[in-house]
């Protein structure tokens, strides 16, 4: 597995990297933690050296499966985790946002805990908190770094401004936000301002929360527990009409012996060298099968194809339900 830099910050990683969420939330019921954890040993034996969690992931329980999981990895390997919500005592469940500068210490010492770490690798903020100004948010990281408990600050679905705003206080490491074949806003923005800052991309559902792999179609169910079931993308009309991309990628796929998965996410890492995708599975053959994009060499006349393909196709449906889309900064 090659390595990159996320930007300027020396942070070095797998260029392809394991986001553990839907490992237990968000996709369905939690998996077991004694299947999850050799899928994240077999992702580290094949050389994958930066994984993905949050405290909200359960809550908690996706933190405590990474730490057991790595925990016999301890300095080969990157993990980063995120702060910014409050969570109910008695259901867990997200109460809003909070990115107050005790409560983000306070959060970083129970990551501490249950990654079994002593300092976080990468510790982003879930989502900008419109009531707390992001200098005091950079300042508490940064803090936290002087401290040792943290090496670097990240954000996740932040705006150009609350990037420079929180990147002259304490340097941001990596932005994590959504980008793929199916969501490329951060093209007319995000990206050149983080290729000017010297900042790395982290694009989580790289493969359009599964879409892009050609195993969801019009016909398909989601569980009640998994949020795509509230997704209007992912609605049947939606499915339908955005079918059409998912038929093109998979007729370039078959030219170069290859799955659209690995297509999408071949063309991610062709489009700079200091973007890491963070695909999630829960399954052996499919990490296997991501991975195995990391090798695919696509040539300029292949991503005029891919390019020609995806601006053939308008997807349909938005990518958030209401509710999570007014926690996007712009």
């Amino acid at each position: 597995m090659q390595k990159r830099k996320l930007g300027k910050s020396g942070l070095e990683v797998s260029a392809i990297g394991l986001g553990c969420m839907g490992m237990s939330f968000g996709y369905g019921p939690a998996k077991d933690k004694q299947e999850m954890i050799p899928v994240i040993r077999a992702a580290v034996e094949r050389g994958v050296t930066f994984f993905d969690t949050a405290e909200v992931y359960g809550p908690f329980i996706n933190e405590e499966l990474v730490g057991e999981a790595l925990s016999p990895f301890r300095g080969q390997v990157v993990i980063a985790t995120k702060f910014g919500f409050n969570l109910d005592p008695d259901t867990g469940k997200q109460a809003g946002l909070n990115s107050r500068p005790e409560h983000i210490k306070e959060v970083a010492e129970a990551s501490l805990k249950r990654l079994k770490v002593d300092a976080i690798d990468l510790f982003y903020q879930h989502r900008v908190d419109p009531t707390v100004p992001i200098e005091d948010v950079a300042g508490a990281v940064k803090e936290l770094i002087q401290e040792g408990k943290v090496k670097h600050f990240g954000l996740s679905e932040a705006g150009v401004k609350t990037i420079r705003r929180a990147h002259a206080v304490q340097p941001v490491t990596a932005l994590q936000s959504e980008y793929s074949l199916w969501w490329r806003e951060p093209e007319a923005e995000i990206i050149p301002t983080l290729e000017e800052l010297g900042i790395g991309f982290v694009p989580f559902s790289p493969l359009g929360k599964g879409f892009l792999t050609g195993k969801i179609d019009e016909n398909t169910t989601f569980d009640s527990t998994d949020f795509r079931s509230i997704v209007p993308r992912f609605s049947p009309e939606a499915r339908k009409a955005n079918q059409a991309l998912v038929d093109l990628l998979g007729s370039i796929a078959q030219r170069l012996n290859a799955t659209p998965a690995q297509i999408s996410l071949a063309w991610i890492l062709a489009r700079k060298p200091w973007i890491v995708p963070i695909p999630g599975t829960t399954k052996l053959h499919r990490l296997e099968e991501n991975l195995a994009a990391a090798s695919i060499e696509l040539s300029q006349g292949d991503l005029r194809d891919i390019e020609s393909a995806a601006s053939r196709v308008t997807v349909q449906g938005a990518r958030y339900p209401e509710s999570a889309q007014r926690m996007i900064d712009r």
